[in-house]
């Protein structure tokens, strides 16, 4: 389905962005990696995918915090591939703080990586694929692009943000062969996600596997995590020809939270 296409993942060295860069590699499209990790870790990543698959991967070290640093990713991206196909936005960090106690710059940094980037990324890859007649971006945003939780007022703000710059690029872009999506999950088990439950074990004085219960079982019905596989195989889809009219939508994996 996606053989030849081109891609860019932002945060894709580990996690969820990592889990999508292997799928659409596997699919035979060129991925461009992005991302933070050890350069040796890194190149491994970049080596190993291209000899399993045998697809271009190359890899650059944009702080996506930072629009100049987006222009060169994209740049590079289209100097190495010949153009981008598919963009698929999923760099992100998050902090917890009551609003009144909420740090101004986590809050800066929050809505500049995970708002902010996805539109300075889509409004440099939308004119060429325009010209092309095609081109998929996948953003991902989050249970909470769709609902709120306390003490997380600048992940809640940017992943409504994300919806809402979803919805509005594909209307503007509707009739052009562009689909512009975004995928929410819910609990992901991420290293991110490992460092809180051992976090919360620590805090309460859990096991691991009861921390890990109570946290699912705050916000998640099926009791269990989403998996990288799983969310990389939602993106796939969205790349997929049987996706052409899934357009400006949100898709939830979240074990039915947002069904509450």
């Amino acid at each position: 389905m996606i053989q030849g296409k081109r891609a860019i993942v932002t945060g894709s060295t580990s996690g969820i962005g990592l889990g999508i860069a292997q799928r659409l590699a596997a699919g035979g499209a060129s991925v461009m990696l992005n991302g933070f990790g050890e350069k040796d870790e890194i190149k491994t990543i970049q080596q190993d995918l291209e000899a399993q698959y045998g697809v271009n991967v190359a890899y650059h070290s944009a702080d996506v915090s930072k629009a100049e640093d987006i222009a060169d990713l994209v740049k590079e991206a289209n100097h190495q591939f010949g153009g981008i196909d598919i963009l698929v936005n999923n760099a992100g960090i998050q902090f917890t703080s009551p609003i009144i106690d909420f740090p101004v710059e986590r809050w800066d940094a929050i809505i500049a990586i995970n708002l902010n980037a996805a539109f300075h990324t889509m409004r440099l890859c939308l004119p060429s694929m325009e010209e092309r007649g095609w081109g998929r971006i996948i953003n991902i945003a989050s249970a909470h692009g769709l609902v709120a939780s306390v003490d997380k007022s600048a992940y809640v703000a940017a992943k409504h943000g994300v919806m809402g710059l979803t919805k509005v690029a594909a209307l503007e872009h509707a009739s052009s062969g562009i689909t512009i999506n975004a995928v929410c999950p819910g609990w992901v088990l991420t290293p991110l996600v490992e460092a809180q439950i051992k976090a919360k074990a620590e805090r309460s004085g859990l096991q691991y596997h009861e921390a890990k219960a109570e946290l699912l079982s705050e916000k998640q019905p099926s009791g269990e995590f989403v998996t990288p596989d799983q969310i990389a195989g939602i993106v796939h889809f969205l790349c997929s020809e049987d996706a052409n009219q899934i357009n400006g939508t949100a898709i939830s994996a979240d074990g039915g939270w947002t069904a509450q």
